[in-house]
């Protein structure tokens, strides 16, 4: 079984942040954790080729960047490719995921990934892939491995692939019909009979849970409250300086407005997919409206407009990234001594 591995900057041993815009760089050998992948494999698989990547460029050259690995894994007569694991580094597996879901569609070979439940790239494509579930701590890379590894030889053989709980993956959220010995009604009622209990029971359809948040003491007095504005709609100033992705961003940025009574369209540009942007393009302030915030700094309304704003893109977010991106913000903006918050949208 010939193998071509994807990695990052990181795993790939380039280098960490400071490398993230290295440009693809192809090895016929295996790199890094590939060497530990050829071992898991055992004597029948090897892995022939792997292209290593920095997150930035992947994330913003995903067009250049697939279709080198299509032509690299062509080359290569790839049996499967694999890519990762990437754990919790939410542009590596927004890559990774992409990679595999074109691989697996465009050259009809099986394709493997790996990464932690939060990851952004489970939610973008968890129903298309296999993805193993490696959990958040790259201490587990042998462990990680071998379950990809069983899962690759599985998938090229043409097994059926088992349930998630079984096999190891994240759930997909796919249903299959299978024949029980219970009716519905009658799991039902067991269900609902053990949880009335307080027995161990589990549900055949889990739901998300989202924590109550309370909500804030109101401000006492606007008039001397400092207010920022933070918006999801992707307004960045002219060449993305933070590079934040148009949709699954894993960053967001912090731009001086200090002095300013307005934002001019040439200064900025959207980094946002989803909704018209020329509108914001032409006036920026129709979505950080600095203007009307300005006229009531001036009218007494409110205290003090925050020098600065703050901006990602909110485009196909998983929950856990978001809240991720919200305790970095309000941590800063908490610093600042910023009073309330103006968050506007698409």
């Amino acid at each position: 079984m010939r193998v071509v591995h994807y990695l990052n900057q990181f795993f790939g041993g380039i280098g960490g942040e400071e490398h993230a815009d290295t440009e693809p760089q192809v090895h016929d050998e295996p790199v890094g954790p590939g060497r530990l992948l050829g071992q898991v494999l055992g004597e029948n698989a090897q892995v022939v080729r792997t292209i290593v990547c920095g997150d930035n460029y992947a994330t913003e050259n995903m067009e250049a960047l697939t279709a080198l690995v299509l032509e690299q894994t062509k080359d290569a007569q790839a049996d499967i490719f694999v890519a990762g694991p990437c754990f919790e580094a939410g542009r590596y597996g927004v890559a990774a995921a992409g990679l595999c879901v074109a691989v697996s569609s465009e050259l009809d070979i099986p394709v493997v990934t790996g990464m932690a439940q939060e990851n952004p790239g489970v939610d973008l494509h968890r129903q298309t892939l296999y993805i193993v579930d490696s959990g958040k701590a790259a201490s587990a890379m042998r462990e990680v491995l071998t379950k990809m590894s069983d899962m690759a030889h599985k998938l090229a053989s043409g097994q059926d692939m088992g349930a998630p709980a079984e096999e190891g993956y994240i759930a997909r959220g796919i249903l299959k019909d299978t024949f029980v010995e219970q009716t519905a009604a009658q799991r039902l009622v067991a269900m609902l009979d053990a949880k009335v209990k307080g027995e161990e029971f589990e549900s055949e359809l889990p739901a998300p849970s989202f924590p109550e948040i309370p909500a804030p003491a109101p401000v006492a007095d606007m008039s001397k409250a400092r207010v920022a504005i933070i918006t999801d709609g992707g307004l960045v100033p002219k060449g993305n300086p933070d590079n934040i992705s148009a949709w699954a961003a894993t960053n967001w940025g912090s731009y001086d407005i200090a002095g300013k009574d307005g934002l001019q369209g040439d200064d900025y540009e959207v980094s946002h997919r989803g909704y018209d942007t020329r509108y914001v393009e032409q006036d920026p302030d129709r979505l950080v409206p600095v203007d009307v915030l300005r006229e009531l700094e001036e009218s007494n309304v409110i205290g003090e407009l925050h020098s600065q704003f703050i901006s990602t893109s909110g485009l196909v977010n998983p929950i856990a990234n978001s809240r991720r991106l919200g305790r970095e913000i309000a941590a800063q903006l908490k610093e600042s001594e910023v009073d309330a918050v103006i968050l506007t949208s698409t």
